[in-house]
């Protein structure tokens, strides 16, 4: 995954602590036993540079896994710096596995032994599996994380019915993270280097971003937003379904991206937003961080110089309805004052709203314990940016007059149901830089 903060501060920290490895003014401390596969692999070291409440700067230090710690000199003084502990100490951990331990030794000692008398042991295999995710769920018990908000949420209810991977949450980038948070800390700068023997993925002192197969489960849930690319001008990320882009009027309202995009860059512009996706739909998304970045990314929107491409699923067959594989329709429409925010035809008043399409498949949906239905996947490229231009281009009569799935607005959604609209690709010039960029957020349904 895309580093989230800003590296070169945080990097600095992490070269001072393997100077200070080298020159033997501080040691990796064994903390528990490393497993076989463990040893002699190196280990990341991570740092975290944030600002307390009162603006003092404070560094967070810390290594990958629960085996080994750093440990300073007493000869060495070090105010600013403080050393993270795992989340989950190695003692509560072996507690959690030592119930099944035993058994699960016992049976691969068997498995192995039956396996040289060409016996099968296919049963005995599933046992051990089913103890060994057992233990693993009950190691998984244990974690829980602060995210920005000051809220803490357990691994099972960040992951939910997703599995989880071995050693999630021993990675330096969660617990230099959840430190800060449950200490009131405002991450500035953060980074990760490796340390050790360089390996066919690792090199000896250079940094690298927070794993895709861990952290990238962790850190979205953590800081409330999954971060896809970031610079001192701009953020582009993937907004969830069921977030505003902007707040809205109401106080309970006030909950959207740009909201908590400036808890994490808080020296971002007041109105960081350049553009818009309805609460409902999910997708990649730019925002600002300055004020120069800001007004030239919102003249890229209003000239159409930004491309933009969505993936939906329309509720129904639309080959059968009999409408083309490939085409552009231009319709009008505006706001309803009456039913706000409805939209509705008006060929003498609305706004032009321009719409390319592409069909990809017929597809079988259903929700929940209701029966399956087809259903019509298709790419959308606007080619104006008017309100509910793509639920409108598919929900109306003047349209395809075929919904898309799950829409509250134009069609039919029930409960804990979503809306079958995601912004897929995002293609625009850097403010500054003026180099062209591109990016793209896999499908999610």
């Amino acid at each position: 995954m895309f580093p989230p903060f800003p590296e070169e501060e945080a990097y600095a920290e992490c070269e001072k602590i393997i100077s200070l490895l080298e020159d033997g003014f501080m040691t990796l401390e064994l903390v528990t036993k490393e497993s076989e596969s463990r040893q002699g692999n190196g280990i990341m070291i991570g740092s975290l540079v944030c600002r307390d409440e009162k603006g003092k700067r404070v560094v967070l230090k810390t290594v990958s896994g629960i085996s080994r710690r750093l440990k300073l000199s007493p000869y060495i003084y070090d105010e600013s710096s403080v050393y993270v502990e795992p989340i989950v100490s190695a003692e509560a951990i072996n507690e959690a596995l030592a119930e099944n331990d035993k058994e699960i030794h016992d049976l691969t000692d068997k498995i192995s032994f039956l396996k040289i008398q060409n016996k099968d042991v296919s049963s005995l295999v599933q046992k051990r599996l089913c103890l060994c995710d057992e233990s693993l769920k009950k190691v998984h018990n244990l974690y829980s994380f602060y995210c920005i908000n000051g809220r803490k949420k357990s691994l099972n209810e960040i992951c939910g019915k997703k599995y989880a991977p071995t050693g999630i949450g021993d990675c330096c980038a969660p617990k230099l993270l959840n430190y800060a948070f449950s200490h009131n800390l405002t991450p500035v700068s953060m980074a990760e280097v490796f340390y050790g023997k360089n390996n066919e993925t690792r090199e000896n002192g250079k940094k690298y971003p927070p794993c895709d197969e861990r952290c990238g489960i962790l850190l979205p849930e953590m800081l409330g937003l999954k971060i896809i690319y970031q610079d001192s001008s701009i953020v582009v990320l993937e907004k969830p379904s069921g977030l505003l882009s902007v707040p809205g009027r109401t106080a309970d309202k006030q909950d959207c991206v740009s909201s908590r995009l400036k808890k994490i860059y808080p020296t971002c512009i007041e109105q960081p937003a350049v553009h818009r996706l309805d609460m409902e739909t999910s997708g990649v998304m730019v925002y600002a961080l300055t004020k120069e970045a800001h007004r030239e990314l919102s003249r890229q929107f209003e000239e159409g110089k930004v491309e933009k491409q969505y993936e939906a699923v329309l509720d129904g067959n639309m080959i059968k309805s009999g409408i083309a594989k490939h085409g552009v329709m231009t319709l009008f429409f505006r706001l309803d004052v009456d039913n706000r925010p409805h939209q509705i035809w008006d060929s003498e008043y609305g706004k032009k709203a321009i719409t390319e399409w592409e069909f990809v498949r017929i597809e079988r949906y259903k929700y929940k314990d209701e029966k399956s239905r087809p259903v019509s996947r298709v790419l959308f490229t606007p080619h104006t940016g008017r309100t509910h231009q793509l639920r409108l281009a598919s929900a109306d009569p003047h349209g395809f007059g075929i919904a898309i799935v799950g829409d509250t607005l134009y069609g039919k959604c029930k409960e804990g149901e979503r809306l079958l609209l995601h912004a897929r690709f995002l293609s625009f010039t850097h403010p500054v830089t003026k180099e062209r960029l591109s990016f793209e957020s896999k499908c999610p349904f």
